[in-house]
This record gives C-alpha cells, sequence and structure tokens, in this order.
C-alpha cells in the first residue's frame, strides 16, 4: 500500500518550504508528502491522487493566495476528497475568514503564522487531526478499476480476463456509481470501458494484449529456442510445465487467454487429485501457477500459437505477435473450447448478459436478480450452485431427459 498524502499549499516558496521540511521532518515516515505553490497546482495533485486511487489524510492551505484562496481550495477538494483533514494557515487578519470556513467547508482547524517552534504550535495540532482521520478511515482499494456500463461486451472482457488472470480489480458501473462519473471526467475518457491502472495510468476500451502488457504480464519470449513447448495452460498443461522445468528443462507455456483453462474458471472442483474437500478453479490455478514458476517455467499470455512447422528435428511454433519459438520437444495441451448456444439473438447477446463459463466474474453482479443456466454437465451444477449464493434464483434448462446421464 502507497503511504497516504499530506498536501501543503503556498505561494510564498520560502513558506512553503518551510513547511514542507518541518512535515517531512515530523511524519515522513507514514506520509507521502506534497507540495503545491498554488490552488490550482493543488487541484491537479488531488486530481492525479484520486485517478491512482492514494488517500489523502491532510491538506493544508495557506488561506491568502492570488486567483484561489485557502477556504476555494478546500471547498474544491471536497468532491476529490471528502474524509481529508482540512487545516487552514492564516494570519491574524484572516481569523474571520477561517472562523466561516468551519461551516462553509467543515474546516478542522486553523493555524496562525508562524509557527514555530512546529513542537509547539504545529505537531500537537496535526497529530490530533490524523490520529482522528486514521481511527475512521478506510483504505481505498489501490489496484485496476473498472469503469463501464454493466451491459457492454467489452466490460465483460475485461473483468474475465482479469479474473481468469488472478488480477484484483473493481468494477465501478457508470450509471450507478459516482465515483466512476467522476474518474471518467477526471481522465477526460470519451470511450468506455475505461481501465484505471494502480500508477492512476489510464486506457480506454484497451484491446487483450495492451492491458496485459500495461499490468506487467509476461507477453514475450525472452529465448527464441526452448527444450519444451507447451500450448495451453489448462490442469494438463501446467502439470506438464511443472514436471519439465522440475528436470531442468529450459520450459514455456503459451496461453491465449488465461492460466487455468476451463477448470480456472469452476468455481468448485472435488475430483481433482489431492484435494478431498475440494478447491476452487482460481486456486488451483493459483497453486499450479507459482508451482511451475518455482521451477523456472516461463507463461506467456495472452499469447497464441497460430502455426506449427517441423524442420532439422526442431518444432517451430508461430505465435500471434508475429514472433516464433522452437524446441525438440512439444506438448498441445489446447483443451476444449465452450460451445456456443445456438439461439437466435446469442451472438448479440455474449458479453452483454449472455456469459459462457463466467460464473465467478459475474456472480456479485446477479446479486437478489434471476439467473438461467443452460447445461446439465459438472460445469452446469458448480455454476448454479455458486450463483445461488448471489441471485434471488437459479434454474437450470437441461436438453436432455435428466441430470443423471451426464452430471456426476
Amino acid at each position: 500500500m502507497e503511504k497516504p498524502a499530506i498536501l501543503a499549499v503556498d505561494d510564498e516558496p520560502s513558506v512553503l518550504a518551510a513547511v514542507g521540511r518541518d512535515l517531512r521532518k515530523h511524519y515522513g515516515a507514514e506520509y507521502d508528502v506534497r507540495r503545491a505553490s498554488s490552488g490550482a497546482e493543488a487541484l491537479e495533485t488531488l486530481q492525479a491522487l484520486r485517478l491512482e486511487g492514494r488517500d489523502v489524510a491532510l491538506i493544508l492551505a495557506d488561506q491568502r493566495m492570488p486567483q484561489m484562496t485557502g477556504v476555494d481550495l478546500l471547498h474544491a477538494a471536497l468532491d476529490l476528497f471528502p474524509t481529508a483533514k482540512r487545516a487552514l494557515l492564516t494570519a491574524y487578519a484572516d481569523t474571520d475568514a477561517a472562523i466561516r470556513a468551519i461551516n462553509e467547508v467543515r474546516l478542522d482547524h486553523y493555524l496562525m503564522k508562524p509557527w514555530d517552534p512546529p513542537e509547539e504550535k504545529l505537531y500537537p495540532v496535526l497529530d490530533d487531526l490524523l490520529d482522528d482521520w486514521r481511527a475512521n478511515h478506510h483504505p481505498a482499494f489501490d489496484g485496476v478499476r473498472i469503469v463501464g456500463n454493466r451491459w457492454a461486451a467489452d466490460g465483460h472482457r475485461i473483468r474475465d480476463f482479469l479474473a481468469r488472470n488472478l488480477i484484483p480489480y473493481r468494477w465501478l458501473d457508470i450509471e450507478t456509481d459516482g465515483e466512476a462519473q467522476q474518474l471518467v471526467e477526471l481522465a477526460k475518457a470519451k470511450t468506455l470501458p475505461l481501465v484505471v491502472l494502480a500508477d492512476g495510468g489510464v486506457l480506454e476500451r484497451p484491446d487483450t494484449p495492451l492491458l496485459a502488457e500495461r499490468l506487467g504480464l509476461h507477453t514475450k519470449p525472452a529465448f527464441e529456442t526452448y527444450d519444451l513447448i507447451v500450448v495451453g495452460t489448462g490442469p494438463a498443461g501446467l502439470a506438464a510445465a511443472v514436471y519439465g522445468a522440475s528436470e531442468g528443462l529450459r520450459t514455456v507455456l503459451v496461453e491465449r487467454e488465461a492460466p487455468g483453462g476451463q477448470a480456472g474458471t469452476s468455481s468448485s472442483i472435488e475430483n481433482y487429485l489431492g484435494f478431498p474437500v475440494g478447491l476452487s478453479g482460481a486456486d488451483l490455478t493459483r497453486r499450479a501457477v507459482a508451482q511451475a514458476r518455482r521451477f523456472g517455467a516461463e507463461i506467456l499470455t495472452p499469447l497464441e500459437a497460430v502455426q506449427l512447422t517441423t524442420k532439422d528435428g526442431y518444432h517451430i511454433v508461430a505465435l500471434s505477435d508475429g514472433s516464433t519459438i522452437a524446441s525438440q520437444a512439444l506438448i498441445v495441451a489446447t483443451g476444449v473450447s465452450y460451445r456456443l448456444l445456438d439461439v437466435p439473438g446469442a451472438e448479440r447477446l455474449a458479453g452483454a448478459g449472455l456469459f459462457y463459463g463466467a460464473a465467478i466474474t459475474e456472480a456479485l453482479s446477479v446479486t437478489g436478480e434471476d439467473v438461467f443456466v443452460v447445461g446439465g454437465g459438472n460445469s452446469a451444477g458448480q455454476a448454479a450452485l455458486y450463483l445461488a449464493r448471489y441471485a434471488k434464483s437459479v434454474t437450470i434448462l437441461v436438453r436432455g431427459k435428466s441430470l443423471a446421464d451426464s452430471m456426476s
């Protein structure tokens, strides 16, 4: 977690340097002390911190600044950081404005200049304000945030990619969430879904390879030649990589979507060796990926193996980014793809109300609603049980005569 910020604002360079020095001396170990020389610069700093998902604990602003007074700045900052403590630096003549600000901007305290010695006139006041802030503070989510419309297929695509790659994220619905609308305004975004990264970077409707690259996923092969190439990272592919890498083979896995394959989307797996009480697909994937990487296996995602040729005893695999890798040993463990629902309108609604194997990704969004699960196999049963934790009702639509022939 990044340290919460303290922002000091004053248009006089010598005063700003002095207050910044005193704040860093006493609070630098626990807080990120920032400085701004005007109200406009302070607002830019606060907007950047908001986009980054950072917390601001305290804003200490001088009252007498050109273009924007301290009270005006604190008023403008209310929408960005409503829980931040607000303190005003004033001269004796500004006390009336400070007293009015207690009601107008919920001013927490005003301090008279000069504040020397800070041990007596500055730190005790700010210590009390910061203690109060910490006692009532709920840390901001510091991961990836996605802003979009619930019924947009691109939003589901991004959520599903992050969930299956075990990357924490927070979904914000543009129609119902005030924070979502604020992030769109701060980012000046024109297209949704909007992805706000942990470092404050923004991506508008990104494709999967770009998103993966910005998130730091391994999207480029480190070598041209390997001892073992495994295409597919379901349980079979991950197991093969573990066995190969543990024997010292230079091993690479190629995955077009996310590690875990179809099993990775399962809410409950009870028939996998070594887990008598069962585990989720995400948990199995996390363990297997960690084990493969521990032995030095390289996982490329999202990259697709698009062509295979053999020459001089080497298998040459062409990848979707235009690069090629080669090895003497190749294992193809591509598993299965979901059969698409062949009914009118299914193609148009895919990812926008009709989802394939996305029970975990979409569970929270169906809270209190009616859900239908099409299928009679194990995946359908697991999805129905998981969705029933959140949905108002879950109905399984089975095309066979009963569940007995297809569900264990």
